[in-house]
């Protein structure tokens, strides 16, 4: 496998496809890039990593940040590694994460900028974006014997720590330099980008001026969050999903052609207002944390640390109210805007592995669920950080 600093083009994918049979070049979302019996992996931070949150949304179905905030990337860098295929997913209708031996895997990492995307079309379909990093072959695990056409493999992965060891799948030259940063600081998942208030008519439950937030803010979100996948739904089969379950696991071979198996990631996690999947999102916690350094307001994770989620408040310690720019499909509620960590344990005084204890904690476990197969196919998670269970 070549790995250097460079952008890895498609051709070179190839060739290091030929030469080792792990990577493969372009292909089409039917499996084009691999062939009858095999399994094309791929990465996508679907379109919002691509096109970002605009507001107001373009449809009245699309993800937007209920508090008027548009939002955009212009990075979003992970490393993807160890994605395994595993015999029987259904092994315990109650439990995702058992399964039996894993009988094939391929090893990263792959270095990939979810902003930039790549040249297939995504699990999602439209302007969905996607990378080919690697084809399962066969069962390598076992000697190289051919997959069995009659079962479904579970499907896992991990997003680890970026090392200057990690193939560049598509990283350009700054995306490169953040990505020799985040290696230096042990940082799993970096998001860069800028978000800007847009909202009219916007209402709120509370008094609060709303114009004392910055109208712009940059973002640099850098989180330690390692993580491993473990048996993934997968929204492209059709059979039936256990109870409590909204998709068959596994992935399942087929003689005729390829398959594909896309490692999804999704951006919206750190700006939900719960873990409840889907839930609503907000910025304006996040502008009220904003520092300005040479003209510019910025917010990091470190601005975060301290700070209850439970009930904001803004850096003067005023109540830092809920509020909806997107009429009643948003109604806010009374008091302070608060984050709900349901079963997850909360206490200020914990430690890190025991309760959230902040902020910054609330959203580094929130990125520690991002991952997923297919676009929205749950996966069981192992977090290989210290976190509470």
């Amino acid at each position: 496998m070549h790995r250097y600093p460079e952008l890895l083009s498609l051709s070179l994918l190839a060739a290091c496809a030929s030469e080792t049979g792990n990577v493969a070049g372009p292909g089409s979302l039917d499996g084009g890039a691999a062939g009858p019996g095999e399994i094309l992996l791929t990465v996508s931070g679907e379109k919002l990593a691509l096109g970002g949150y605009p507001f107001p949304p373009v449809a009245a179905d699309d993800i937007a940040f209920v508090d008027g905030w548009e939002v955009h990337f212009s990075r979003v860098l992970v490393t993807v590694d160890a994605v395994r295929l595993a015999e029987n997913p259904d092994r315990s209708p109650t439990d995702q994460a058992q399964t039996d031996a894993v009988v094939a895997e391929l090893r990263g990492p792959w270095a990939v900028d979810l902003h930039r995307g790549g040249p297939l079309v995504g699990a999602g379909g439209g302007d969905e974006r996607a990378v080919a990093i690697g084809v399962f072959r066969n069962q390598n695990t076992n000697g190289g014997t051919a997959f069995d056409l009659t079962k479904r493999y579970a499907f896992g992965f991990d997003l680890v720590a970026a090392s200057l060891d990690a193939t560049n799948v598509n990283l350009d030259e700054t995306g490169w330099a953040d990505y020799r940063l985040m290696a230096e600081q042990g940082l799993t998942v970096l998001y860069v980008g800028t978000a800007t208030f847009k909202g009219t008519g916007c209402t709120s439950a509370g008094s609060y001026d709303f114009t004392q937030l910055p109208g712009v803010v940059n973002f640099r979100f850098g989180f330690k969050a390692p993580a491993t996948f473990v048996n993934c739904q997968n929204p492209l089969n059709t059979g039936k999903a256990f109870d409590n379950e909204e998709s068959q696991r596994g992935v399942q071979v087929l003689a005729n052609r390829g398959v594909v198996a896309q490692v999804t990631v999704h951006t919206d996690h750190p700006f939900w207002e719960s873990f409840v999947h889907d839930a609503q999102l907000h910025f304006d916690p996040l502008a009220a944390r904003a520092m300005r350094a040479d003209g510019v307001w910025t917010v990091t994770l470190d601005n975060l640390a301290g700070v209850d989620f439970t009930s904001f408040v803004d850096q003067a310690g005023a109540t830092l109210p809920a509020r909806s720019c997107v009429g009643e499909a948003y109604v806010p509620g009374p008091g302070a805007l608060g984050y709900d960590p349901g079963t997850v344990a909360h206490d200020p005084g914990a430690t890190s592995d025991r309760a959230l204890r902040d902020f910054r904690d609330y959203v580094t476990y929130a990125v520690s669920t991002e991952g997923h197969l297919n676009a929205d196919g749950l996966c069981a998670v192992r977090r290989n950080y210290p976190s509470p269970p």
